[in-house]
């Protein structure tokens, strides 16, 4: 297969937030707002060529507040794991010429404001949301989680995800020790970064004796919440050789979901969002995992790297 049908979308502009971590200051509409701009900065495009808009935060609001003014839109939430489906979304976009030019952008002001992945806080109560609800984000009450999880106690993704946990570590014999290394391997990349939220590098005993937070998670293997953002720029392969960058082609996407309920999930200790996701970019790409040699894997909490390395297939069950 040549390069030329094979390299159909490309990421020719990227960027974070000019500030990371802390800054009261600004929302998240305007972190993403932020980042945005430094990805336009990046790859110089003219900013009004942008005419694909793709974020959690409303695309009519993004887009105002950027002077943009796009022929498709996207504000597709699904969680943490959006931004990938914009990836995908932007991708099929551009192949059909709904747009020339994708801008796919995020922030987050969960330190100082409260603010997760464009849901702004919002107190608890007038039909806003339970603790626990849609893990943790404030979903209505009447929402599924909201009727039916939240009630019994569940008050974000640390009590929803210890169950899984501790039924893998039943049946596969996982312990406190293995879990503990998912965060002392984190800690050994976060030092030999500048902009790193936990530059510090940690052992095992130092995670071991950070605070439970919900058996069996401690502090130090939760999800830390910062200030930030991010953004890319895509467009067809064909344009992309117009930038002085060298792109980055996409070669295959996945997106599926699964419930949103943890109860509800076909099994607490894998998850078919990466089974199914894993297995659709793989087969859109046209490569095996012996092809692989670099693998990232979203890791906000210390389990997901194990159950992702299982779940797309790097690791049988039990080795990860």
């Amino acid at each position: 297969m040549t390069d030329t049908v094979r390299y159909k979308v490309a990421i020719v502009g990227h960027a974070e937030t000019t500030g990371l971590n802390d800054i009261p200051g600004m929302s998240s509409l305007m972190l993403a707002a932020d980042a945005a701009m430094n990805a336009i900065k990046d790859c110089g495009i003219d900013k009004k060529k942008i005419d694909g808009v793709f974020s959690t935060h409303s695309p009519t609001q993004l887009a105002h507040y950027l002077g943009i003014t796009p022929t498709c839109v996207d504000g597709t939430s699904v969680g943490g794991t959006s931004f990938l489906l914009h990836v995908r979304h932007a991708a099929a976009a551009l192949a059909l010429g709904y747009c020339n030019y994708a801008l796919i952008t995020m922030g987050e002001s969960g330190h100082t404001r409260g603010d997760l992945i464009g849901i702004p806080s919002a107190p608890i109560g007038r039909g806003r949301g339970l603790p626990g609800g849609g893990m943790g984000f404030g979903m209505p009450n009447n929402s599924l989680s909201g009727q039916f999880e939240a009630p019994y106690g569940p008050v974000g993704p640390t009590t929803l995800f210890g169950m899984g946990i501790l039924r893998y570590m039943k049946e596969t014999g996982l312990t406190h020790e293995q879990l503990a290394s998912v965060v002392v391997a984190q800690s050994k990349w976060a030092k030999d970064n500048p902009r790193a939220f936990r530059p510090q590098e940690v052992t095992v005993e130092d995670v071991l004796a950070s605070r439970i937070i919900c058996y069996p998670l401690h502090l130090l293997e939760c999800c830390p919440v910062t200030d930030a953002g991010g953004a890319l720029i895509l467009t067809t392969a064909e344009r992309a050789k117009d930038f002085p960058t060298k792109p980055v082609y996409i070669l295959g996407t996945g997106e599926t979901v699964e419930t949103p309920m943890v109860s509800m999930m076909k099994d607490f200790t894998s998850s078919q969002g990466y089974k199914v996701s894993s297995k659709k970019a793989f087969d859109e790409a046209q490569v095996t995992h012996a092809d692989i040699d670099h693998v990232m894997i979203y890791d906000a909490f210390a389990h997901l790297p194990i159950f992702a390395l299982e779940d797309t297939g790097f690791c049988k069950r039990g080795e990860a």
